[in-house]
């Protein structure tokens, strides 16, 4: 049976859903194709009909996260009255418990922080356009509210969540693990001129 084009689209999209998950789960070097394409309801011959490598594949499922990522701060400013609104909303999400224990959502960064210089470089530039979206929508708040120095004030705070993020994930102990996300929280929002609440 012959599919349109919007078809195979579609079915590539699901296959990159499942890719981004496993991906967070488990990391770009233990993604195994043949299970992806089983939860994505395929068979794995069918993954050369979308990807010619597993290089390729890595790559798209990580421009997939950022996508997904990228969705979600988007949604945020949408739904705010206010740039600072917006803004305060996305670092609370960021630096919340409930993000860090996700292991299928959330922003890739932290997820592949230790793991992106190792990357082929596809994949790698993937990674490095993430970073520069989320300093630049972050930069654009900033603009927004009339920040001095709204670049360098965004790419130190893109940063700081970052590291905070992966270093409470890290910690075995919750509680020092969401002081940290707290202590971190609250120093972002200050520093931003958001309240800290």
């Amino acid at each position: 049976m012959r599919y349109d084009a919007e078809h195979k689209q579609r079915t590539r999209e699901r296959v990159l859903q499942e890719a981004a998950k496993a991906i967070r789960a488990e990391g770009p070097y233990n993604v195994g194709v043949a299970e992806v394409m089983s939860k994505a309801g395929l068979t794995h011959g069918g993954f050369y009909a979308h990807f010619a490598s597993k290089d390729e594949f890595v790559g798209e499922a990580i421009g997939q996260m950022f996508k997904e990522s990228r969705g979600r701060l988007e949604r945020m400013i949408q739904e705010a009255t206010a740039p600072a609104e917006a803004l305060g909303a996305y670092i609370d999400f960021y630096l919340s418990p409930g993000h860090r224990d996700t292991r299928t959502s959330g922003c890739p960064l932290p997820f592949l922080s230790a793991d992106a210089p190792r990357l082929p470089e596809g994949s790698r530039e993937r990674y490095a356009q993430g970073v520069r979206r989320l300093t630049g929508a972050i930069t654009e708040l900033l603009s927004q509210m009339g920040r001095p120095e709204p670049h360098e004030i965004a790419g130190s705070a893109v940063a700081e969540m970052v590291g905070a993020l992966a270093l409470a994930r890290a910690e075995t102990d919750d509680a020092l693990s969401d002081a940290m996300l707290e202590r971190s929280r609250r120093a972002v929002k200050r520093r931003l001129g958001l309240s800290a609440a």
